[in-house]
């Protein structure tokens, strides 16, 4: 029992650990939104650089949604598609944003997208983004948009419905083992103790080491009356009558028929001898 509970427990440690770990992992993504923020002001200002603007200001990045975001200008702007990669990787790497994202210029007037980019970048795939023309003075919103994120998301709330029904299969064996255990414990204390035997009076059967021995109705019936009384002679009147009489059965010589039997049946331990009282009645002696 205490090793299933030290298992249990064991287990239970490692999977709040693990879902402690995603925890963290998602109050740190708390501050993603405001990073990503933080940079992209830094992009806007740094395209208005190129452009010459030192005064003009950055209005407010838009949150779209969770991961996609987006960038106004108060004034018309040349962007340069190079200039704009190089600007945004920079300023993302330094934030230690990720660096799996979709970039879009859109024209104010009629929100088409003049120019697109797809970065991925990791050790085996590089920097898809190409190059474009340069685009024209005019009103433009850059949007960013990270495709990293969600599936990471996805993933950990995988993980954690994943954890949290190995943590529901665990308490249910956890409990169904100790139920069983408890039940297992309340049978076995549910015995008398007579020499080498168990005798459960209820169950109808004596039981020797691992030898199952099953008693009949009126032999359990009679050693029970034995085993209340040891050592004590109990007359042929007082058994016949709590047997076979209280029940309405009128009995000549059953009681010795069945005594026979009983003292067959605890030959087995020579410490235990149903003796014969000569006109008086019966005894059940313990060595």
């Amino acid at each position: 029992m205490n090793n299933t509970i030290s298992r249990f427990f064991k287990q239970f440690t490692f999977c709040a650990l693990f879902v402690c770990m995603l925890s963290c992992n998602k109050e740190t993504n708390l501050h993603f939104p405001e990073l990503v923020k933080v940079s992209l002001r830094e992009v806007g200002h740094n395209l208005l650089l190129t452009n010459g603007d030192s005064t003009s200001v950055v209005p407010p990045v838009i949150a779209l949604n969770e991961n996609k975001y987006q960038i106004t200008f108060e004034n018309t702007l040349t962007i340069h598609p190079d200039s704009l990669v190089a600007i945004i990787k920079r300023s993302f790497a330094k934030a230690n944003l990720p660096q799996q994202y979709i970039t879009e210029v859109t024209q104010c007037e009629d929100l088409e997208v003049a120019y697109s980019y797809v970065m991925i970048q990791n050790t085996e795939q590089g920097i898809v983004p190409c190059s474009g023309r340069e685009l024209k003075k005019g009103c433009y919103q850059v949007t960013v948009e990270f495709t990293a994120i969600t599936e990471q998301n996805k993933t950990q709330t995988k993980i954690l419905y994943v954890l949290f029904l190995v943590f529901l299969v665990l308490l249910v064996v956890f409990a169904l083992r100790r139920r069983t255990k408890k039940k297992t414990e309340t049978v076995d204390l549910d015995y008398t103790s007579l020499g080498r035997f168990k005798f459960y009076p209820e169950q109808n059967k004596l039981i020797k080491e691992a030898t199952e021995i099953s008693l009949s109705k009126k032999e359990c019936e009679l050693l029970a009356l034995f085993v209340a009384q040891p050592n004590q002679v109990i007359k042929r009147e007082e058994l016949t009558k709590k047997v076979w009489e209280d029940k309405g059965v009128i009995v000549g010589r059953s009681l010795d028929t069945y005594i026979s039997k009983l003292r067959n049946k605890l030959k087995e331990d020579p410490a235990i001898t149903i003796v014969n009282v000569h006109g008086v009645g019966y005894k059940l002696e313990v060595g």
